[in-house]
């Protein structure tokens, strides 16, 4: 069973984890609309205000961090535990901003509209070789309403000049990750806790037949009460996907094994991460109850491309 280090707690709902060359690792705290470094030591700093819901949180080739804004939750919570609770009263719209580590400025570079495209909550970010970056829209759900969004996968470039929903309809969306060759996309959906793979044929392009529903082949579903969030790459081609309910992550082969299950003790286990000289350092946000915490990973994590 895996040891885990706190590295540190009281955290309002983190996720986005971004582990930096010199060992601190930057969250987002969604519930309070900011971006925070956490240092070695445990201790804190907020690195910008962005309002909304920060989630998804990548380095970009310009070194500046490229931030998934849903617009904002509301929160339930009981029993210690912090949860999110439909769309936030103060919804402020969904977003993709890009922030100046050094001096904490925010800047929107596409919001709901642009390029034709209407985004409610995008969730995770990656990017690929080319400097472009692929996100997920998880969508909002409105209790009041009774309504639920259907949303899908974008692909952007840095510059503000590109914008498009490449992959439509998805079934909220969460986690995205690239094969280590770059030639496929992996995208974890929620609510129906399925991992579906997509064949890369472009930049910002996947084949339109993959699957015989569309572009996305289903790779891997557990059995159970379940739910996936966002997920990271190992070295090697597996898939590390935060699973909710099961509170660990689950460890899937390229080819749709299950290769292990790493055990946490929050039901609300979201995002991992891979950092140090080997690679094999993982921190995991463990949102319900606040905390990142650290643990030795059995292979070596993936190296993003920024």
């Amino acid at each position: 069973m895996a040891v885990f280090e706190t590295v540190t707690d009281g955290l309002r709902f983190p996720e986005g984890p971004v582990v930096m060359p010199d060992g601190s690792v930057i969250v987002t705290e969604i519930e309070q609309g900011k971006i925070t470094r956490v240092k070695p030591d445990g201790s804190k700093e907020v690195v910008a205000t962005t309002g909304g819901g920060p989630n998804g949180l990548a380095l970009g080739p310009d070194g500046k961090l490229y931030c998934c804004n849903n617009g904002g939750f509301e929160y339930a919570e009981a029993n210690g535990y912090l949860a999110p609770h439909g769309i936030a009263n103060d919804y402020s719209g969904g977003r993709i901003e890009r922030i100046d580590i050094a001096t904490g400025q925010v800047e929107i570079l596409y919001k709901s509209g642009d390029h034709g495209c209407v985004l409610r909550g995008p969730n995770d970010i990656v990017f690929d070789e080319h400097g472009g970056f692929w996100f997920t829209d998880h969508g909002k759900v409105d209790y009041a309403k009774r309504c639920h969004d259907i949303v899908g996968i974008f692909y952007a470039k840095t510059d503000g000049s590109h914008l498009e929903e490449v992959i439509f309809p998805s079934n909220n969306p969460n986690g995205v990750g690239l094969a280590p060759d770059g030639r496929a996309l992996y995208a974890a959906e929620t609510y129906t806790c399925r991992l579906m793979k997509f064949n890369i044929t472009a930049p910002g392009k996947v084949a339109p037949d993959a699957g015989p529903g569309g572009p996305g082949i289903p790779l891997y579903r557990p059995a159970g009460y379940k739910f996936f969030d966002s997920l990271a790459m190992e070295a090697n081609g597996n898939i590390c996907v935060a699973t909710i309910g099961e509170c660990g992550i689950s460890v899937i082969a390229p080819e749709g094994e299950l290769v292990e299950f790493v055990a946490t003790d929050d039901i609300f286990t979201t995002n991992i991460a891979f950092g140090g000289d080997d690679m094999m350092d993982a921190y995991i946000t463990l949102s319900g109850s606040g905390r990142l915490v650290k643990t030795r990973w059995n292979r070596p994590g993936l190296k993003l491309n920024y």
